[in-house]
């Protein structure tokens, strides 16, 4: 290998002078490092492919092809980029996923929040439908799961693990026997909340509705466990949070989130939930959106926001003028950029006030505009590897991020499914106002 050569460059001025050594040595160190930095992240990739929690595929299917996809090529989807608004491509192909070293998927099937509920109930059922028919196009690529210990045999296989998560309680119009009935068409995880509240949860990026969990809500999350689904907490108040791990008995999962305490949106975990984490055995999925990552970017967003309004109150039905003036803001004030290291440091804290049993990857790719530099699309996972290498993660503990915990939280919602399957299910209506 390449530093090897320069191993023995280091060598022969060693034999020339002691300074001239020293120098070497410093220059090279560097290099040496970042390719040891490599080497563990490989190892540890080619050990536990990536298991990443969340992927908008479907949605992106829905949008761009209207669930018409007899045409649509997975093999390779930078022809997307013709005919987008913004010429912006999928992030997620199977070329890229092999790039990324992927392994494992969870496909979310998400629907709006906008949506009434007989309407997302509809149309959650139409994306499993579409994933579902996308997977069984590439047999030889992707391959259908809904254990763990599917995961595991399709990883032994080279095919990339493909699982459905739901993303939104509003998918199953307050019904418990939706539910159960989505679960059986391969539903793994629900999102409790997406951006508003439900009848019965809060979420994060709402007026509080609630104060957490309704009566019905904790049924929910009782008869989530019941059943096997894994109860998902990105999207939730950090009341909601708490109510959940007071009621559940299974691990739970953020599917995308990240921080609070690094990034203050609230979308990201606070240190009390993570701080609780341990004792529940759950998993915060780290998202790669970079509003969520960069408390720098959440800032500058805020700001471009209070300066449009601004320029919509003094200029009121002139859009040219506001168009113009935001032009010239955009120009003095750019976006900051999003690195990988800022990933690296939600995932540094949740080590730290949790512990590295509870952290796995949830990107978000196809639901956002880019990822970070460096990881714009599914193929940069091993550059994230290689980050946290760099700081010192072993092998092993960068095997336990990639997909080891969230095979280990799968499992043991399964187990405690089972260990529970003589209860019956539970019959709770939603009471109505």
């Amino acid at each position: 290998m390449q530093y090897r050569a320069i191993s023995f460059a280091a060598l022969a001025a060693c034999l020339v002078t002691p300074a001239s050594a020293q120098s070497v040595a410093e220059d090279i160190a560097p290099a040496i490092e970042t390719d040891q930095a490599v080497i563990t992240a490989e190892a540890a990739l080619e050990a536990a492919p990536v298991f990443d929690g969340h992927n908008d595929v479907p949605i992106q299917l829905r949008s761009r092809f209207d669930n018409q996809i007899a045409d649509f090529r997975f093999e390779d989807t930078l022809y997307t980029a013709d005919d987008h608004p913004q010429g912006r491509a999928m992030h997620t192909d199977l070329r890229r996923l092999a790039e990324g070293k992927v392994g494992a998927q969870y496909w979310s099937v998400y629907v709006p929040a906008s949506l009434s509920e007989p309407e997302a109930v509809q149309m959650t059922i139409e994306q499993i439908d579409v994933m579902k028919r996308l997977i069984a196009r590439y047999p030889g690529s992707l391959a259908y799961a809904e254990t763990a210990d599917q995961v595991e045999s399709a990883m032994a296989d080279g095919r990339i693990a493909s699982l459905l998560g739901m993303e939104g309680g509003h998918s199953i119009g307050s019904s418990l026997g939706v539910l159960r009935q989505m679960y059986a068409l391969g539903a793994r995880y629900m999102t409790i909340t997406h951006s508003r509240n439900t009848p019965w949860a809060d979420a994060s990026t709402d007026d509080p509705e609630h104060g957490g969990l309704t009566d019905f809500g904790r049924d929910v999350i009782r008869e989530m466990n019941r059943i096997g689904m894994l109860v998902d907490l990105s999207h939730v108040s950090e009341e909601t949070m708490h109510d959940a791990l007071e009621v559940a008995r299974a691990p739970v999962i953020f599917s995308h989130s990240g921080a609070r305490a690094i990034n203050g949106h609230a979308r990201n975990v606070p240190d009390s939930v993570l701080e609780r984490l341990p004792q529940n055995g759950g998993i915060v999925m780290v998202v790669g959106l970079p509003g969520f990552l960069n408390d720098e970017r959440r800032q500058w967003y805020a700001e471009r926001e209070a300066e449009e309004a601004r320029q919509k109150s003094l200029y009121l039905g002139q859009p040219d003028v506001v168009a113009a003036a935001m032009g010239e803001w955009d120009r003095a004030n750019p976006e900051p950029q999003t690195m990988i290291g800022h990933m690296a440091d939600h995932i540094d804290h949740i080590r730290e006030v949790a512990g590295v049993e509870y952290i796995g990857i949830g990107a978000d790719y196809d639901g956002m505009p880019t990822g970070p530099v460096g990881m714009e699309d599914v193929a940069g996972y091993p550059a994230l590897f290689e980050e946290l290498a760099r700081r010192g993660y072993s092998q092993v503990e960068l095997e336990m991020i990639a997909s080891r915990n969230a095979i280990r939280v799968l499992r043991e919602a399964e187990q405690y499914a089972a260990r529970i399957a003589d209860q019956p299910p539970i019959e709770t209506v939603i009471e109505k106002e």
